[in-house]
């Protein structure tokens, strides 16, 4: 891109500020010269022409907002001056066409995964220990106390300290001066070449608040989500904890399993607190259950597969105002090229679709689908203004600060991320992705909540872009976090693993950094690297509650 400021659509009229740009400066867009009068900000926007109260304004080619002041041509576009308007749309598609980018790098290309039984391969190797309510987290704890680190896996910190060591010099009668000399500290790189089971990428705790108390669909919502944990391709196999009084009954997590596929293949233990003679005897129960299910996990190793056998996650958060410029439409770009290799790229966050709703309902395979997708967005819109709120409210103090200014300003950067392929399929929460192609699943835009939703539905890697910075992760599926800016990534390099950044200062396009991040994504899907999320083990893990707590 390499310039102080952008036009990003014909149609537009607004323009972005790439570098900060002092006042009285004359830009020239498309042969118009607008004199600014006034500084702007990196990333934030001024008038191209003057706006009267109550026009309409535009970006990326979309209307994302409407003057409540006069605003003559070269002023700063702010949250005093603009409020949020989207376009409206019905539930009736047009024809769409679309042109597959050109693939033919990646022709043959493959990743190494764990293949499974049902024939979706995983990129990890992780078994689940799953509480079906909250009654049950301390049990959780428990067994995490006593597997994690004894098998090797990651710990709450960067080391792990052998008391044990102590305890057995001090009862061989060493002195104080051999006791000093007892090294204690284990590293997590050292405990991972110690892991007993090498090909078990670590054992995930699910710990959460739900199960009980709310109404009875969020259970039953739970239940799907955690069958889909469980089916999830880089899962083995779980062992579950139950109370047994508690609304998400086990009959419902194995009615859930048995949708997503009966003979799906991998153990699931099951535990009961209520009908167990003690809880030493539950935890001794459960640690056998696990271990033994460790072994045979551990004998499933890496084959090549198919890169249409990806199924990746489209995240953001903590946007700011190049993320719709740099690293969503890059991201875009690599969904399009799994598309055309046969993938199946996943586009969430509801709520960051709004004004691009007609475009979506377009691009949709099947009238069933553009009517599903238009419900769901009624419905999603109406549920947040009967608790006093609306998709307007969706950009945070962040996303404001750094230059989005309204929810479909920011929806339209976010929107990016799912390219311009057709969407094969429109699936509510929790519902599992089957069919090759671009997906949208409904899920808040709420960064940690949608990332669960999005592995919970089957996706095996997710691609995280942020303008901000964010440890986010997840515990079953990488998460490999991609800056908007350079700056940014610099910055917070311990967690960004990408850099799309170089599309603004000129170094890549959409298109070259687009290849860059599926040759990543194959990296990290086979082992050769890991993501940043994973190395420091954030494990964040929120399912959805739609309802109210009872």
């Amino acid at each position: 891109m390499s310039k102080n400021y952008v036009q990003i659509d014909p149609r537009d009229n607004i323009i972005v500020a790439i570098n900060p740009l002092e006042k009285g400066r004359v830009t020239t867009i498309n042969g118009t010269e607008v004199t600014l009068k006034e500084n702007i900000k990196q990333k934030h926007k001024f008038a191209l022409n003057d706006f009267a109260v109550g026009d309409e304004i535009f970006m990326y080619g979309v209307l994302i907002g409407k003057a409540v002041k006069s605003i003559p041509a070269g002023y700063a576009i702010t949250i005093d001056n603009v409020k949020h308007a989207s376009a409206e749309f019905n539930d009736s598609k047009e024809k769409f066409t679309w042109t597959a980018p050109d693939a033919s790098n990646f022709k043959g290309r493959t990743f190494n995964g764990y293949h499974r039984k049902d024939g979706k391969v995983g990129t990890s190797n992780y078994w689940l220990v799953i509480p079906l309510t909250f009654c049950e987290n301390r049990n959780i704890d428990v067994l995490e106390g006593a597997l994690s680190e004894k098998l090797g896996y990651e710990t709450k910190k960067d080391f792990a300290v052998d008391t044990d060591a102590l305890i057995k010099q001090y009862k061989a009668g060493a002195s104080s001066e051999e006791i000093f000399n007892t090294p204690i500290i284990t590293t997590k790189e050292e405990l991972s070449k110690n892991r007993l089971f090498p090909n078990v990428d670590g054992i995930k705790f699910l710990k959460h608040d739900g199960g009980c108390g709310g109404i009875r669909q969020d259970s039953e919502v739970l239940c799907q989500l955690l069958a889909g944990y469980i089916a999830n391709p880089n899962v083995a196999g779980a062992t579950i904890f139950s109370l047994g009084c508690q609304n998400a009954q086990i009959s419902m997590l194995q009615d859930a399993l048995d949708a997503i596929d009966p003979n799906m293949g991998k153990p699931v233990h099951y535990l009961e607190q209520q009908q167990s003679e003690s809880e030493r005897a539950l935890i001794e129960e459960a640690v056998k259950h696990t271990f033994v299910g460790l072994t045979e996990a551990n004998k499933i190793e890496r084959q090549p597969a198919p890169l249409s056998k990806l199924v990746l996650g489209l995240e953001c958060g903590g946007s700011d105002g190049f993320s719709g410029i740099s690293a969503n439409p890059a991201l875009g770009y690599a969904s399009d090229l799994l598309v055309a290799l046969g993938g199946s790229p996943v586009l969430a966050e509801f709520p960051e679709l709004n004004g691009v709703e007609q475009e979506l309902i377009n691009r949709c395979n099947t009238v069933e689908d553009s009517k599903k997708f238009y419900n769901l967005m009624r419905a999603y819109s109406a549920a947040a203004v009967a608790v006093g709120s609306g998709f307007e409210n969706n950009p945070s103090p962040g996303n404001i600060k750094d230059g989005l200014i309204t929810d479909a300003m920011k929806s339209a950067g976010a929107a990016k991320k799912g390219g311009t392929s057709p969407v094969v399929q429109v699936l509510d929460y929790a519902e599992q992705v089957t069919m090759p192609g671009l997906n949208l699943l409904c899920t808040p835009g709420n960064d940690v909540e949608s990332t669960t939703g999005l592995v919970g539905s089957g996706c095996n890697v997710v691609v995280f872009t942020t303008g901000l910075g964010t440890p986010t992760g997840n515990p079953v599926a990488p998460v490999l976090k991609m800056s908007s800016n350079t700056h940014l990534y610099e910055k917070m390099y311990d967690i960004i693993d990408i850099n799309a950044g170089t599309v603004i200062t000129g170094e890549d396009t959409i298109a070259s950094m687009g290849e860059k991040i599926l040759d990543h994504i194959i990296r990290v899907a086979s082992g050769e690297t890991a993501s940043k999320a994973v190395v420091h083990g954030n494990n964040d893990f929120i399912p959805w509650k739609r309802g109210v707590s009872l």
